[in-house]
């Protein structure tokens, strides 16, 4: 009976692994109108806390 070829797991390097988790993150946009509206939606979201 042929046995399966078992493949060796390669390590991963984990240096390479940080800095392409550093890219992700909060996709925010940083212009005037965003500002404006988070502060907005911060202000809608106290008033209806309480």
């Amino acid at each position: 009976m042929k046995q399966a070829k078992q493949r060796r797991v390669k390590p991963r390097n984990p240096l390479a692994a940080l800095a392409v988790m550093k890219k992700g993150g909060a996709h925010l946009r940083v212009d005037k109108r965003a500002s404006r509206a988070r502060k907005k939606a911060e202000s809608r979201r106290q008033l209806d806390d309480h």
